[in-house]
This record gives C-alpha cells, structure tokens and sequence, in this order.
C-alpha cells in the first residue's frame, strides 16, 4: 500500500477544533492534495463521531478521485458522548462490531472502501480469532484494502499477527517520546514489514518550557541555516530519518504548516546532526 510521505491527520478539522465548513474542509483536501499529502486519517470518534460524516460530505462534492487518495479510519473505542449510550469509556472488539463500524465509516465518508482499517487502542479483552474473522470478512467483501493496529506493543501485534496480516501500526513517536526506538516496537515492525505510522510527531517541542525543550530549540536553531528549514521541518526530518521509514501524521489546520511538513521530505539530515537532536533530547551522549 503506497502512503504519502506526510498523512494529514484530520481529527481537529471538525468540532473538536478548527470546526470547518464544508466549503473550508473541501477546500484543505485540495490543498493537501496540491501538496502530495493524499492520506487522510480518520476515526469514527474524532469530533464525537461526527468528523467522518462531514469530510464525507466535503469530499463527495470536491471533485477528488478516489483513487488518488488513501483513506484511513479507526474502529474499537466506545466514547461517551452524546451520539452513544456508553456508560463508560471502553473497547468493543466483537466481530460484528468491528464490521458494523467500518461499514458506517464507509457510509460517512461516502467511499465504497477503506484503504485500511485500524484498531484504534488495544483491548485487554481483544480475542486475536474473533477480530480475524471480522478482517477476513471485510477484506474478502473489498470494504478494506489493509488491516492494522493503533498503539500495539510487540507482544500485541505478536498476538494478532499470528491470526492476520498486519500491515500497520500507528504509535505515538517523536523526538521527545522516542521509548519506541528502545522497547522493540520499531524493531518488531521493522523485523516484520509492518509499516510504522506516528502520531503527535512534533512531540513536546513547541508545548512544554523545559530544561529538554530549551536544549532541543538551542540545537535545532543551530541547524536552521544549515539545511534551510525550520525547526518543525528538522523535527519531521529526524523521523523520517529512522530505517522503520515512519510516516508522521500531521493534524494542523494551517495551510502554511502543511506546506512546511511536505517540504520536510526532502531534508535528509546528516548522520551527526540525527544523533546531535537526539543527545540535545536526552541531556547527555548516547551510551
């Protein structure tokens, strides 16, 4: 399955954020687009389940070929919100559960399939033959292209792998929240072609003053010059870096900002300058 470089996370483009119009919302697709981010990452809780239906409605009066561009969305998490009667925050991991969601992303995207379908966070009740079925059933109906997982440890996706194919694993990955690189998540995917997705890629940077955050922007300044880019775009580009071949997921709603995340793939850093960021991450040189 071919990704854009950069995947345009979508989950504050509606009510739990910029509140796009229709006409606002179809208008960032194409921008996106312009700029070869042609993923989009979906799930059914973004905006209390309510995003999915409104880029659906965008997207079905854009113009967009559907085959120019990767939807992805996310099944599992019982939000409470209005739009459910969930007593509790938890995890549906059922057979006809996991079909029944995908079908109405489908339905609210207004698309006749997903690129792939992920398992939003896993489930302490999750029973590997029981979600197998369901991804048999909506691959062989062609309603999913691909199957993956959402923030799955190694023994987690070791788990499910045994039943089915994972073809994704979406983790919170960055510079500032790397444990990825050190507890074997990266290494078991990369070990097993799955292909690693992050969330949250500019990590703490810009949101936290810090003593890390003061040394991360001392040494990322230092770079700015050197390869003509700011210090989100070094940020992007020491993940990109990695040889897992992580795909960062950006949700701003700044036209300019994904602009800038494009452009980031281009910037190769050099071998010393990854390992500079990082021992300004860490306060100290690597083992």
């Amino acid at each position: 399955m071919n990704y854009s470089k950069i995947i345009a996370g979508t989950m504050t483009w509606g009510n739990w954020g910029k509140q796009f119009s229709k006409k606002e919302m179809e208008a960032f697709m194409h921008h996106c687009i312009e700029q070869q981010i042609t993923t989009f990452d979906h799930a059914d809780i973004y905006g209390g389940y309510t995003n999915e239906s409104q880029f659906g409605d965008a997207f079905a009066e854009s113009g967009i070929d559907r085959e120019h561009i990767q939807l992805i969305s996310k099944c599992g998490i019982q939000y409470i919100t209005e739009n459910r009667n969930n007593k509790v925050k938890h995890y549906n991991y059922s057979k006809d559960y996991i079909i029944w969601s995908a079908e109405n992303s489908l339905k609210h995207l207004k698309t006749d399939y997903l690129d792939v379908l992920l398992l939003h966070r896993p489930s302490p009740l999750m029973h590997p033959n029981e979600i197998a079925e369901a991804i048999t059933i909506l691959k062989k109906e062609g309603k999913i292209k691909s199957f993956g997982v959402s923030n799955f440890t190694p023994s987690q996706m070791e788990l499910l792998g045994l039943r089915i194919d994972i073809d994704v694993n979406q983790i919170e990955f960055s510079l500032t929240q790397h444990t990825a690189m050190h507890d074997g998540t990266l290494d078991y995917m990369l070990t097993n072609g799955i292909k690693p997705m992050c969330w949250s890629p500019l990590g703490t940077v810009f949101k936290d003053e810090t003593d890390q955050t003061q040394r991360i922007h001392k040494q990322l300044e230092a770079l700015t010059d050197k390869y003509n880019a700011s210090k989100d775009q070094l940020l992007l580009a020491w993940i990109l870096k990695h040889p897992a071949q992580i795909t960062p997921v950006v949700g701003t709603t700044n036209k300019n900002r994904i602009v800038a995340a494009s452009k980031a793939t281009a910037i190769d850093l050099e071998l010393e300058d990854w390992f500079l960021v990082l021992t300004a991450c860490q306060g100290h040189k690597v083992p």
